[in-house]
This record gives structure tokens, sequence and C-alpha cells, in this order.
């Protein structure tokens, strides 16, 4: 099991080092030539800067059992299909009850800002989305047996 993050604008990398660190699993960072990382733990995969390029990448290198770090419900469900557990940055996990609502929102606000509609943004990060996220990806890990 490993833990394979996408790491382009990703908030929670210094609690994955954490919680890795603490479990002893591998990490993969992904993540384009626009970037730059350098967490000093786990291996970091830098990819031609491109739509998409990092979320290919990663999406290549998932395994059954690997825990998988993205806001990205195309790639979150590439990696449920690949038996991979998957949670976002604010410790939302995907499953297969969630998935295909989440992208069907995606499609819907596409088509909208398509049209010159506007659709709402990011909420802005607080501290207890870091505190779900790592209680979150914390049983992940323990859940498949890493410790």
């Amino acid at each position: 099991m490993k833990i394979l993050v996408d790491a382009d604008a990703c908030p929670v990398k210094r609690i994955i080092r954490e919680e890795a660190e603490k479990l002893n699993l591998q990490v993969v960072l992904f993540a384009d030539t626009s970037h730059i990382i350098d967490e000093g733990y786990g291996e970091v995969i830098v990819v031609d800067k491109g739509r998409d390029s990092a979320d290919i990448a990663l999406a290549n290198r998932i395994n059954s059992g690997d825990v998988v770090v993205t806001q990205d419900y195309g790639v979150a469900a590439v990696a449920l299909a690949r038996g991979a557990r998957v949670i976002n940055q604010n410790g939302m996990e995907y499953n297969k009850d969630n998935i295909d609502r989440l992208l069907f929102e995606r499609y819907v606000s596409s088509k909208i800002r398509k049209a010159g509609g506007r659709t709402s943004g990011v909420k802005k990060r607080r501290m207890d989305n870091d505190k779900h996220f790592r209680s979150v990806l914390r049983k992940m890990c323990k859940d498949k047996g890493a410790v």
C-alpha cells in the first residue's frame, strides 16, 4: 500500500508526510513542472506541464489497496475503479455511493460556465478541514493494515 498524491495545489502535503512517516508508508507525489515540491519524504514525480498530465501519471500508478489524495473527481473515479481508497483535501472520502453524483455536478457546473453562467467557487479552508483530513487519512491507512 502506498499513498499517491495529486500534489498540484494540494494544501495537505505536510499532513500526508507526517502520517506516512508515523506508519512507515511510501508516498508518491505527482506534479507538473509549474510546481516545486520538496516535502523531504517520499518520491516526487514531475511531469511536463499540460492539462491533466499529473492526473494521468498518477492514474497510471494506482494499484488496488492504495490511498489516493485528490480533489479531482475524474482521478477519484479512476482510483475507485482500480480498488483504491480516495480522499480529498478536506477529508471527504470518495466512494461508489457519491462519485456518480459528484461527476454529474461537475458536468452541470461546466455546462453552466460554458453558457456564461456562474457557479460557486471553492470554499476557504478552515483549520478543522486539516483535522478532519488527518483523521480520515489515518483511519484509511490503518484499515488497510498499515499498522
